[in-house]
């Protein structure tokens, strides 16, 4: 059975896009290799290729397809995973290599230019991750309707391909918001010098990437305002690649509240934490909320992320108080050493977690040092990494695991 007949079967609408990608490509190499143009339904329109993949157009600007795709290469050893318990530091000792991520990316914009649409969908899980519709008609008021990564936190929201490091640190499994589904008003109020500011306000279903319908009747409810006090807003890409002249920073704060059987969020899905393995409807209240900083100047970029999130257990009447920070910089040091490499950057990132506030003891610590050579930016780059993590308890000893990963992200 061929690939497009399976993600036939599993998605009519990935079928569709590889069918719609295929045509304008035939369509396209059937003309000289000078031109591009030909009728279709008697409008202009070419395909060509810059940094956001093939772009299929009209020549009244009304209608554009952009269709990308990315392939993550990973080796790692002595595993891939981050260590979760104490036992995990036992008993990983293997050698990985992998396909980490193989994503088909669609997006553009139709009957107008401010009217647009995405669909991102995992090729090696068969996981429709993104479809969503957005109104862009002023910078100031944007609507989004569908299913994305919630802004809730930057180092989540940047893209897995446009990551410093390897991957996301520890925090991400206990505090992200992953994909959901709903509704979202957002924007950038610019009134000029430091007074430049974004806010995301949504309501969503809180049951996490795929589900179609809500446990009960709470939703979840989500906002971010963030202060771009250097007048210009911070991209959402790992680095200063641009090797900015000027300098950029935000300082942001964002919550949420919600109500469901779930206590964590990831691509599959929502998802418990360890030692919450209930999974009744409107089991667990959820209320977290994070403090964020970016700044970026001549090569130097800074991140770090501040975490409280609340678990409160309905049913057994149970609180519990999770913690967590990392901080990450990056720089390029060819702007003050001549014999450095252009493409070469050095990262490092450190990252702390509290499973639970009121055991001190009880840590878990992550230092990474990551070097990225970029052959065409993000979207052609070289990472390697190694890491140390760090498990505390206050009923077990001390124990560390070092890991070192390769990986090849490459997007066209």
């Amino acid at each position: 059975m061929s690939l497009l007949q399976v993600l036939y079967k599993k998605n009519l609408i990935v079928s569709f896009l590889f069918v719609t990608l295929f045509s304008g490509a035939t369509f396209s190499f059937g003309q000289e290799a000078d031109s591009t143009v030909s009728k279709v339904e008697n409008k202009e329109s070419y395909l060509n290729h810059t940094s956001k993949g093939f772009i299929l157009k009209t020549e009244d600007g009304k209608y554009e397809m952009q269709i990308a795709a990315r392939l993550q290469l990973r080796f790692a050893l002595p595993d891939d995973q981050d260590p979760l318990t104490f036992a995990d530091f036992r008993n990983q000792d293997q050698r990985v290599f992998k396909i980490n991520r193989a994503r088909l990316k669609v997006g553009g914009h139709a009957y107008q230019p401010w009217i647009k649409y995405y669909f991102e969908y995992e090729l090696s899980r068969s996981l429709l991750l993104d479809y969503r519709v957005m109104i862009e008609k002023w910078p100031w008021l944007k609507f989004k309707a569908g299913q994305w990564k919630v802004e809730f936190t930057r180092e989540r929201f940047i893209s897995s391909g446009e990551q410093q490091m390897v991957d996301r640190s520890l925090l991400n499994r206990k505090f992200t918001l992953d994909r959901q589904q709903g509704v979202e008003v957002y924007g950038n109020l610019d009134g000029g010098g430091i007074a430049n500011f974004n806010y995301w306000a949504a309501v969503l279903t809180g049951m996490g990437r795929g589900a179609t319908q809500n446990d009960d009747s709470k939703m979840m409810y989500f906002g971010r305002f963030q202060w771009n006090f250097l007048g210009r807003e911070v991209p959402f890409s790992g680095g200063d690649l641009k090797i900015s002249q000027k300098p950029l920073g935000l300082i942001a704060i964002a919550a949420v509240t919600n109500t469901s059987p779930y206590t964590r969020f990831s691509t599959s899905g929502g998802g418990n934490l360890s030692g919450f393995e209930g999974t009744n409807d409107a089991q667990y209240t959820v209320k977290q909320y994070q403090v964020e900083t970016a700044f970026n100047y001549k090569g130097f970029s800074w991140a770090s992320e501040f975490h409280r999130k609340n678990i409160y257990d309905n049913f057994d009447e149970i609180s519990t108080d999770l913690g967590g920070f990392y901080v990450m910089a990056g720089y390029f040091p060819s702007q003050i050493l001549n014999f450095w490499p252009k493409p070469l950057e050095i990262a490092s990132r450190y990252a702390v977690i509290s499973p639970d506030l009121n055991i001190e003891s009880n840590k878990q610590r992550e230092l990474a040092l990551a070097f990225n050579w970029f052959f065409a930016e993000h979207k052609s780059k070289l990472t390697t990494e190694l890491t140390r993590f760090t498990f505390e308890d206050k009923e077990l000893p001390q124990d560390n695991e070092l890991r070192f990963r390769l990986q090849l992200d490459i997007s066209f």
